[in-house]
């Protein structure tokens, strides 16, 4: 039996994932805010806190930096022990992360930066991309456990560097599937059809995530369900924007897309998956 690992945040990909972990034979045991049922092989405790119990590392699977803050001052923070790791795996602030790095050495302990893409399949899967910020000691030590979690583990850089990257990602991901999705559009308008549309520009300088997946997988069947939801895709996307502002770097596309991304927020449904950007975009509703 491997060591022991704490999970916080059982939500759509924190499930899958901490699942894997028990499978591959760490005793894992997990906390959710909200009502949940066990992941295969993972024990729930009663707090954020009581994961840490025996530990050696404790990973959060949270939204936000705001939340990640309010659950280690919640008791999580105090209940790591000396020699631990803690190992956020969220979309957070770059800047807030080497805050808290900061804070749970003094507790003796150590921090790594580990966000995720790939979405609920990746999580499922173990096929996630994963960019760290950290010593490399630290990556190496929680490496056997990304490596059960991911396909690819890219080493970013020191402490916020995962973060940062992920953030950038994000961006970049946002603002072509934003720019896919008004090509696609304007070419059905003049009469093309978007699938042979996409097959042209998947063959094309023009590709990208978007168009290889993101349209074909659940736009074009009109699923929309990668489940992944703009309302994150949108907090990602402020967090790189704010990033580039605070390096005084030229972030003036980034902004505009950030400006139609949360025009599209107010107007879509809350619980929109980001792939619904594309029904915003179709001013018509001739999507389905």
């Amino acid at each position: 039996m491997r060591s022991t690992i704490g999970f916080v945040g059982l939500g759509r990909m924190g499930r899958p994932m901490a699942a894997r972990l028990a499978e591959a034979g760490w005793a894992v045991r997990g906390f959710d805010a909200g009502t949940v049922e066990p992941p295969a092989g993972v024990t729930l405790v009663g707090s954020a806190a009581e994961t840490a119990a025996g530990a050696d590392v404790v990973v959060l699977m949270l939204p936000s930096s705001d939340i990640v803050e309010a659950v280690l001052d919640g008791g999580l923070l105090t209940a790591l022990a000396p020699g631990s790791l803690l190992l956020d795996m969220g979309s957070s602030r770059p800047l807030s992360s080497r805050v808290i790095a900061e804070q749970v050495a003094a507790q003796g302990a150590a921090f790594v930066d580990a966000p995720v893409s790939g979405g609920v399949r990746g999580a499922i899967h173990g096929e996630l991309t994963i960019m760290a910020g950290g010593a490399e000691e630290d990556l190496d030590r929680v490496r056997p456990l990304l490596d059960i979690l991911g396909r690819s583990v890219v080493h970013a850089g020191g402490v916020g560097a995962g973060h940062a990257a992920k953030a950038l990602n994000n961006l970049l991901s946002a603002s072509h599937l934003l720019a896919t999705s008004e090509a696609v559009l304007a070419g059905k308008r003049f009469g093309l059809d978007p699938a042979v549309l996409l097959q042209a520009i998947n063959g094309s300088s023009g590709r990208s995530g978007s168009s290889e997946v993101k349209w074909p997988k659940f736009v074009l069947p009109g699923t929309y369900d990668s489940g992944f939801a703009l309302a994150l895709m949108l907090k990602d996307m402020k967090i790189a924007t704010e990033l580039a502002e605070a390096q005084d770097s030229p972030i003036a596309f980034g902004r505009a897309a950030v400006d139609a991304w949360e025009r599209a927020a107010k107007e879509l449904p809350t619980d929109a998956d980001h792939t619904e950007i594309a029904r915003w975009v179709d001013a018509n509703g001739e999507l389905r």
